[in-house]
């Protein structure tokens, strides 16, 4: 019985070793990859979303309709796609399209390369009367990642295509400045709306170097190419220029919000709070109280809606390679975060 037991604990240990060396291996390949992915193309996967609206509708019916009225049901729907046939024969308008597009942002709003594929693919098509639905979800992150981000939305803003943006949970710093391009906003009832405001921290161990006689010397050229650091010793002057940063980025985050939502009280809401939906549809965040699921119900009946996902191709180690990362991101995140030296919306 020992012997056994020993048996399955030396056999547990192997996998598990094993399995972190499999792991390892991947990060280790997935990192060596990663500039070789940029390059390589993924696919654009559309999903009519509207068929499968009907798929359920369809189901429920046959679950809950007496037979006759199912049968009923069935042969208006019948007559409908007969009517919708002829039309098309008869040159009638096509049906309006909305195509629905998810952003889930991150610290570094690393879903920005997926969005900007998909938009690309969406404006070889699109029609003036056509519309675009983004379901967006972000608590903001790095400046220059979300501008990016801010931009890919502003292309179908340049091309006049609607573009209504729906806020199911959060949209917060950068998240916002993404959010206010739209033509139209909803959120949820208690979606967190806002956060118009910029943070920066940097931590600082000169002192405790010095305490252990550790010299670190940091030479520049240019004036203000380094204001605050983590090893050096810091100045006033140094801070007093990084203040002056962060300000003007506020500065410039204030006049982008402004252009796109010209109904705001910019410096009323510009104070880095935040408001659920529904506060924030008082102070002109938001145009409208309703979820993305409300909306797209209610376009259904007149709108044909495509579900618009760019899938990137990797290889079995790379996405070994990734799960790794994330299982590591997990744990160590938190930390890295302390110690960068980056600006944030926020």
């Amino acid at each position: 019985m020992d012997f056994i037991v020993e048996y399955g604990l030396f056999l547990a240990k192997s996998i598990t070793a094993l399995l972190f060396i499999v792991l390892l291996l991947g990060a280790v390949f997935s990192m060596s990859q990663r500039s070789k992915r940029e390059g390589e193309d993924g696919q654009i996967e559309v999903t009519a979303l509207h068929h499968r609206f009907e798929d359920w509708q369809d189901t429920m019916a046959y679950s809950v309709l007496p037979e006759g009225d199912y049968k009923k049901l069935q042969k208006d729907r019948k007559k409908q796609e007969k009517a919708e046939k002829k039309g098309k024969k008869d040159s009638k308008p096509e049906r309006k399209r909305l195509f629905v597009l998810d952003f889930d942002g991150d610290i570094q709003a690393s879903a920005v390369d997926n969005l900007r594929e998909e938009i690309s693919a969406i404006l070889t098509i699109i029609r003036p009367e056509d519309e675009v639905l983004l379901r967006l979800e972000s608590p903001g992150g790095l400046v220059h990642s979300y501008g990016l981000a801010a931009s890919q939305l502003l292309r179908l803003r340049q091309r006049n295509i609607p573009l209504t943006i729906a806020i199911d949970r959060v949209a917060a710093s950068g998240g916002y400045m993404m959010a206010c391009t739209g033509t139209r906003l909803l959120a949820a009832p208690f979606a967190v709306i806002g956060s118009i405001g910029v943070v920066a921290q940097v931590p600082n161990i000169h002192r405790l170097l010095k305490k252990h006689d550790v010299d670190i010397e940091l030479h520049t050229a240019g004036e203000h190419k380094r204001t605050l650091t983590m090893l050096g010793e810091n100045t006033e002057e140094g801070r007093k220029k990084f203040v002056e940063e962060l300000e003007e980025t506020h500065v410039l985050f204030k006049e982008f919000v402004s252009e796109y939502r010209p109904q705001l009280d910019i410096d009323s809401i510009a104070t880095g709070e935040v408001w659920y939906g529904r506060r924030a549809v008082d102070k002109a965040l938001i145009d409208e109280v309703a979820t993305s699921d409300d909306y797209l119900l209610s376009r259904r009946e007149t709108t044909d809606i495509f579900a618009v996902h760019y899938k990137q191709k990797r290889s079995l180690p790379e996405r070994l390679g990734f799960a790794a990362e994330a299982a590591v991101d997990r744990g160590t995140w938190k930390i890295i975060e302390k110690l960068r030296n980056s600006r944030f919306i926020g």
